[in-house]
């Protein structure tokens, strides 16, 4: 199972939208996707006592990561970084076995020029600090605004073409750390 992280907790959000539509690539593929949305992290989770002792309505949370196969983290930029709310949610998983020789990709999207690279560049110095196995394949979104219909479709065929492609080679990237063919 791979599990897709939309790494906001921003109600509405592009990024949401956007893990939406590669649930439905990874569905199309014939690959076991679930979608792991960060604006369900508990409000205890904030607590400075969470970082003792965890609170037991982030088990699931921290137990779906624990059962992926393999990881996509779709994030936005805010202030040059990713969310805050990201980095809670990475810090409080379990070390190492969290993200240790767990292949992960990344999906960026912004409203400026850039498209979260310095996002995603950040998430690659922590995957790689932790030890998983960075697909080098990522796919960058700039202008996110004007990317999406009201009905939070993508405009822009090239970009949904790079999206499957990120996929397709994400699931065989993965099928060969597990030993399993990829579905198609």
């Amino acid at each position: 199972m791979i599990t897709l992280i939309s790494g906001t907790n921003r109600p509405g959000s592009n990024t949401r939208k956007i893990t939406a539509i590669l649930a439905g690539i990874y569905q199309e593929l014939g690959v076991p996707a679930r979608i792991l949305d960060l604006q369900d992290l508990p409000a205890e989770l904030f607590l400075p006592a969470a970082y003792g002792e965890k609170p037991p309505s982030f088990a699931p949370m921290a137990q779906a990561v624990l059962d992926s196969s393999g990881l996509v983290v779709v994030t936005p930029e805010y202030n040059g970084s990713m969310p805050g709310v990201l980095k809670v949610f990475i810090d409080h998983l379990k070390f190492p076995e969290s993200f240790e020789k767990r292949p992960v990709c990344f999906v960026g999207l912004a409203a400026g020029m850039w498209g979260a690279l310095r996002s995603v560049e950040q998430l690659q110095q922590i995957f790689g600090y932790r030890n998983a196995y960075l697909f080098p394949e990522r796919v960058f979104m700039p202008g996110i605004g004007k990317l999406l219909n009201e009905a939070g479709q993508l405009t822009d065929p090239e970009l949904g073409g790079r999206l499957r492609q990120q996929a397709k080679g994400f699931s065989e990237f993965v099928s060969r750390f597990h030993g399993v063919p990829p579905k198609q």
